[in-house]
């Protein structure tokens, strides 16, 4: 709520402190180039990092962190470093600006980039529930934000700056200690066990994961009103792309690979491809799957948990077949279709057979 009542205020005054992210902000704090790092614009862009760092120790999603602030956007900003509701792993969030200022700190070894890196973790480690899970945010929390997030590869995202700050990857190098990194061991653990302990079971036959599952139950459950409890391939295939990085798999993380895959190909969409047409937001663009013999196998985000059968979904939240069924809107704004887990196929025939070969 403090969120959006400064951003009304902004407007008003003409301040407009809160501006929307976009891709070229956010390719900016992606960046991974050492020596971009040295340079005076890092340290202003790591700078402004600490400015919009909550209390909290996250930071808040979609907002332009990268354009110079103002004086008057400053203040606002800095006022509102004691707001609970907006922290969040959401969006690339939190885990993003910390892996730019621990690249800054390794060029300038500059403390406070060091101890916003730290002040982050320890948000990270705040937030997991005991099974393992973390939420979409947090400490202030409402409706779907409570659940365990898998959307937008919130949790691979935490758990892959825990394996690389564990494994003594060099972006990460003097940000942590031993204590720390015990902390972060123990965390990283609970969050596979909770990535395993989630993937779906039908009978007794393992399938993938929902974007979103109940922080008691484990099961699937809803998020946004058109993401609903289902099958969802986008974010599975990060998980399972994640699961082969682990550098000792044991029996039940080869089982969830190997049960994940066979998903995969069991539920692959061949014979279409997905076309956008015009420009998003502006009149007649579309999106469509249309008839192509040649093209690439495709899968959609969501299929029911009933017949695994793919469905899109509009705000109203009633599960449709086609994409011509629901609004433009939803439509065009949403990835219904991908291929992410045709990018698995070649890494786990690769990952199978040593493996696979290990254990006989």
């Amino acid at each position: 709520m403090n969120y959006i009542k400064t951003t009304l205020l902004a407007a008003i005054i003409g301040l407009m402190p809160i501006v929307p992210a976009n891709a070229q902000s956010d390719k900016v704090l992606k960046e991974k180039n050492p020596e971009f790092f040295k340079t005076e614009e890092a340290r202003r862009i790591g700078d402004q990092l600490l400015i919009w760092q909550r209390n909290t120790g996250g930071w808040p999603k979609n907002v332009d962190m990268v354009t110079p602030l103002t004086d008057e956007q400053r203040e606002v900003i800095i006022k509102d470093k004691q707001v609970t509701d907006d922290s969040t792993i959401d969006n690339g969030a939190t885990t993003m600006q910390m892996n730019f200022l621990a690249r800054l700190y390794q060029q300038t070894k500059d403390e406070h980039y060091r101890e916003a890196f730290k002040k982050g973790v320890n948000y990270i480690l705040d937030g997991q529930y005991e099974n393992g899970g973390w939420p979409q945010f947090w400490p202030t929390q409402r409706d779907y934000q409570v659940q365990i997030t898998y959307n937008d590869d919130a949790i691979v995202n935490i758990l892959t700056m825990m394996r690389d700050i564990l494994n003594g990857k060099e972006q990460y190098a003097g940000l942590s200690d031993e204590k720390l990194n015990a902390q972060i061991e123990k965390s990283f653990k609970k969050g596979i066990e909770c990535i395993l302990n989630t993937q779906i079971k039908v009978d007794d036959t393992l399938t993938v994961w929902c974007q979103q599952h109940d922080r008691k139950t484990l099961y699937p459950t809803y998020a946004r009103a058109y993401e609903l409890p289902s099958y969802c391939s986008m974010e599975s295939a990060a998980i399972v792309r994640f699961l082969m990085s682990l550098p000792h798999p044991d029996e039940r993380v080869r089982r969830s690979i190997n049960s994940a895959m066979a998903w995969f190909e069991k539920n692959k969409i061949t014979g279409y491809r997905l076309v956008k047409i015009g420009k998003k937001g502006e009149p007649g663009a579309d999106t469509r799957l249309v008839p192509d013999p040649k093209a690439g196998p495709l899968w959609a985000r969501f299929y029911d948990l009933l017949n695994c059968q793919p469905f899109v979904c509009d705000r109203d939240g009633m599960p449709r077949k086609h994409l011509s069924d629901i609004g433009p809107e939803r439509r065009n704004g949403y990835s219904w279709y991908n291929d992410r887990p045709a990018t698995l196929y070649e890494k786990y025939e690769k990952w199978k057979n040593k493996w696979e070969k290990s254990k006989k």
